[in-house]
This record gives C-alpha cells, structure tokens and sequence, in this order.
C-alpha cells in the first residue's frame, strides 16, 4: 500500500530491517507520524501490513521523491542502512532531493571516522547531518533505546523532542543526550560497545569456571546469576545470562548453552574501539583482551589441535578453593576497572578530538535501554559529576568498592590460572588495577634498553631534560 500524502509525516526513516522497522513503530507508537521507504520494496510491504493500528501514524512510499513529498519541511530522515558504502549511497541519492535545511540522520553503526568526514561534507555544503549512536538492539529500538547524537547542535535541537520521547527512560529522564560535533556520537557508541564485549567477556569466564571448574549444570549457573542480579551486578547482561543459561533447547530438551558451538561473533564495532584507543594512547587492557578472546574463539580446530598435543588442562576445582561469591566479587571488580578504562578512552578522546564529552550524560544515557545498562552506571554518573576529571577507580564510591573486592578478584585469577582456566579480560582488569596502584613502575629498565640500544634518551629521577646511559664506556 502506498499513501499519496503529502507533507503528512513529522519524520521519515529509510531503512526497514529489524532495527529500522521497530525504531520507525516506535515512533508511530509515540505519537509521531512517521514516512517510510525501503530499497526493497516487498518489505516496506511487510513491514506496513504488521503495523496493526499504527498504520494510521505510518506513511508507506515508493520512492525517494514520494518519500521527501511525504514529510513536512524542513525534513528530518533517518538512515537506518548497513554502515559504510550504503551509507554514502544513500546520501548521495538522497541530498539532490532535498531543501537546504533538510537534515540527514545516519543511526546506524558507523565508524565515527566517516561520520566525522560526511559531517565536514555537509558542512562545506551548508546542509546539517547528525551522527547518532543507537543501542538496545531490537527491543531497545521497539520500546525505548539509548541514543548518543552528534553533529551540530542546532541541527540535534531541531529533532530531540522525538528523540527523546521514543529513548529509553531511566526515572523519567530521557536516555537520549547530544554528545558533540561531527562523529561524537558515533565514537561514544563504539566505546559503549568496547565495553559490552569485555563485560560479556568477563561473565563467560565466570560462567567457565562454574561450568567446568565446579561442574555446574547450566540450570545451577542460571540460579547464580538470578542472585547476581539482585545485588551490585544488577544489570540487562547479567539478567539475560541467566535466562540464557535457564533455557532448553526445543530439539532435544537439553540445556540451550550446552548446544551452542563455542565460536563468537563480531560485526567490527569492538575491535573499532581497541584500534582507536591504539591511536589515541589509551590503554584498555580488558576491552582489547575481550575483542582477542572473540577472535581466538573462532579458532575451533587450532585450539582442539592445541589440546590433543599439550592435553586438557585439570580444571576441577574444589568449593573450598573458591566459591561463587568470590567470584561475584571478582566480577564486581572487573567490572569496575572495565568501566574505567572506557571512560579514560572517552575523556582522551575528548581531549584529542575537541568534543568537550559531557561523561556524567554518558553514563546517564546509559542507565536505561543499552545494553550496558546496570544500576551501577547510576553510581558512576554521580562520581563523574563530582570530578569529571577523575579515573573512575579512584573516585571514593569505586575505590571502596574495588578495596572491597580486589582481592576476591586475585584469588580467582590465580586459582583459575594455576588450574588451567583461561580468563583473559579479568586477567588484564587485574594487571590494569595492580599498575595504576604502583608508583614506581618497570618502565625505566624499557626506557634503559631504549637508550642503550636506540639512543632514545631518559628523563632522570634527580634532574630535568633528556639523558644518556653509559652505554659507550662498557
């Protein structure tokens, strides 16, 4: 069905994939009439026919052109297109279309470098375009995502009071903020998802040693979880992991976890994180190890040719060895140094970048409708309000909260090493903790080698400016 409406719709949205059709419902649901188009013109079909009694808010077309009639200027679209190539596409065929003041919305998962060069594009052009960031996968887009814009702030003011009443809400305050210029936004996301791949990282490797080193049932590591997520770890991971962990299979009753082939995915966004923080300087031990782990999954018949040579580790563990409060601690922990490393990343990105990041707002944003979203990034967003400024494990909320569970942390790294359990991003949380607790650190033997080998110089404790060893007098 196709509407010959004209300048009916609030808001048009391209794109009609399982994120572009529930973002677009839940505009229609939020009052807003909303025009729709997709490439392929049988789903914008489909999509139309499963919108029950929101077709009175929806505006079906069959073109670009019908699409632009269709929505009252100055225009607003969104793209909710695969990132990269289609992307450019897409502007390119649409901007010969539209009024000067019409404004591009790119919200799909864009490296925030395009973003940042299609932004200089409009701007050189004089035609505003935003960059926005959007998590909750697809019941976050239905019911209420977290919404990270960037782009000029004028252009974000024209189409936050949508934004804002379709995000998700953390008590009655929007999760949906402008984070800065150009691909901001964009970059924010990336960080939101770097952190993602560690926190799962890190709740794997429990579930690993509840799994193989206590021999838990899956059903058992459900209980756990549940328990978990009535305490500090409350949070959508932890809730979903032991939903994950409580579900059967369909096909043979089993555990579901018990059939699932031990290869992780990734579409990119991670791994953008760990390379830009490579750039920037910003060291995120347990996102990088994370984004390793993924890869090193997939690796199915290198790691079964690795254990018919060196054998299966002895991973059974005894009760008296460690218990799963320990290892809540140590995954309270973890989780604290993760968080802090992503917010390091953001701060030096801010810096290098000239964004003036509002990090408190980051963390509000991702209270509610991310997937990140955990009670204790309320507490965050109270301790960077205080210092802004601040490494995150130093504030008096987290110290305290890290002096409390460090040692949980040690002992299940140590134990879990000793017994053969990998555990590569609490591993690194560890190392990152027990560095930035040491003032006096190794680096001068690396900074001795260089010099001696490179002439790269040194900085002396007892005097200032660049120094040579005396390497030429052995």
């Amino acid at each position: 069905m196709t509407t010959s409406d004209s300048n009916s719709a609030e808001i048009g949205l391209i794109g009609l994939g399982t994120m572009g059709a529930n973002l677009a419902m839940n505009i229609a649901e939020k009052g807003f009439r909303i025009a729709v188009f997709n490439r392929t013109l049988a789903r914008k079909d489909e999509f139309y026919a499963s919108a029950g009694e929101l077709t009175d808010q929806i505006v079906p077309t069959d073109s670009l052109e019908q699409l632009v009639k269709a929505i009252k200027p100055p225009r607003a679209i969104i793209l909710m297109v695969p990132a990269g190539d289609a992307v450019d596409q897409q502007i390119a065929a649409l901007r010969p279309l539209l009024d000067k003041d019409d404004l591009i919305i790119d919200a799909g998962n864009a490296n925030f470098h395009d973003t940042n060069r299609r932004a200089a594009e409009a701007e050189a052009a004089g035609v505003p375009f935003v960059g926005m960031g959007v998590s909750g996968g697809e019941e976050g887009a239905r019911h209420g995502p977290s919404i990270m814009g960037g782009g000029p702030k004028p252009a974000w003011d024209r189409v936050a009071p949508i934004l804002e009443a379709i995000s998700a809400k953390y008590e009655g305050v929007p999760c949906a903020t402008w984070m800065g210029e150009g691909g901001a936004g964009h970059f924010v996301k990336a960080v939101h998802n770097g952190i993602e791949y560690a926190d799962m990282q890190m709740i794997a490797e429990v579930y690993g040693i509840m799994r193989d080193g206590f021999g838990m049932d899956a059903g058992r590591i459900g209980s756990v979880f549940e328990k978990w997520n009535k305490g500090t770890l409350k949070s959508y991971l932890i809730e979903i992991s032991a939903r994950v962990s409580n579900a059967k299979d369909t096909k043979t009753g089993a555990p579901i976890l018990d059939v699932i082939l031990d290869k992780a995915g990734q579409k990119g966004t991670g791994r953008w994180t760990v390379i830009e923080a490579q750039h920037l300087g910003a060291p995120i031990t347990a996102i990088d190890a994370a984004v390793a782990a993924r890869n090193l999954s997939s690796r199915l018949e290198e790691r079964k040719a690795g254990e018919a040579i060196f054998g299966a580790a002895p991973q059974a563990l005894s009760t008296e060895a460690l218990s799963t409060d320990s290892l809540e601690m140590a995954l309270i922990a973890g989780k604290i140094v993760c968080y802090a490393q992503g917010f390091q990343l953001l701060r030096t990105a801010s810096e290098n970048f000239g964004w003036s990041l509002p990090l408190p707002d980051v963390a509000r944003v991702w209270r509610e409708g991310c997937i990140i979203r955990s009670t204790m990034l309320n507490d965050m967003a109270e301790a960077l309000t205080e210092n802004a400024d601040l490494n995150l494990m130093f504030a008096p909320y987290f110290s305290a909260k890290l002096s409390e569970t460090e040692g949980s942390l040690r002992r299940v790294v140590s134990t879990a090493a000793l017994n053969g359990l990998p555990l590569p991003a609490l591993s690194n949380a560890l190392s990152y903790f027990d560095m930035m607790r040491t003032s006096r650190s190794t680096a001068n033997m690396i900074q001795g080698q260089r010099d001696f080998f490179g002439a790269h110089s040194f900085e002396r404790l007892d005097s200032s400016g660049s120094h040579h060893g005396p390497w030429k007098q052995d």
